[in-house]
């Protein structure tokens, strides 16, 4: 391989840890932003990089037993979140599962954004970015935050007792302050909820 901008590209890639994700954007200093997507490709069809999804690449990370490692689904969407300075925050069947709030696999990953909507293919799983209103992605706790998206999901008429249950508990967890303002910003039936994690409330 001589001095093309796919040497630069790889050389720059290969300073970077094993699994590390990496976009065109990454590279406009050895090329403009075509010449540096047609390289990436070029790379990835020869086998030197891996295409992770549409536009995102990575030297994968070799393992004994599993031979070469895919990069996880959560670093793929800290890379994005972190290029587009986004902000982002699960939601649906997605918020439920990570809760514990459901057995059931989500056949895909939803998050609300205020960045740039989106779809791209994470090996077999959608993954796929909502546009949203800042009121959504308001919230401070992460557990908190979750749980509202988690119970809008349910839907007030569906929910049962255990699962109240366990989203009071989970509640518990969260930083106080954080739990006081998040419960301003949810519906009433969910504050109501959010409420009885706390020791003393007023709805």
């Amino acid at each position: 391989m001589d001095y093309t901008i796919e040497y630069k590209i790889f050389k720059k890639m290969k300073q970077n840890r094993r699994g590390k994700i990496f976009f065109a954007n990454d590279f406009v200093t050895l090329g403009n932003y075509k010449a540096c997507s047609k390289a990436l490709e070029r790379l990835a069809k020869q086998g030197n990089i891996m295409r992770v999804s549409r536009g995102i690449y990575a030297i994968p990370q070799k393992n004994e037993l599993f031979g070469t490692l895919t990069p996880s689904f959560d670093s793929v969407v800290a890379a994005i979140v972190k290029r587009d300075k986004a902000k982002i925050i699960p939601t649906g069947l997605f918020a439920e599962n990570i809760l514990g709030l459901s057995t059931q696999v989500p056949m895909k990953a939803v998050y609300l954004t205020d960045g740039t909507p989106r779809k791209l293919m994470i090996g077999k799983i959608p993954l796929i970015f909502k546009k949203t209103t800042p009121k959504n992605l308001a919230t401070k706790g992460k557990i908190s935050g979750l749980a509202i998206q988690a119970l809008k999901s349910i839907r007030k008429d569906r929910i049962t007792g255990d699962e109240i249950d366990k989203v009071v508990n989970l509640l518990k967890k969260e930083n106080p302050q954080h739990l006081a303002h998040d419960i301003k910003l949810a519906p009433i039936w969910i504050k109501e909820i959010m409420c009885k994690a706390q020791t003393d409330y007023e709805i």
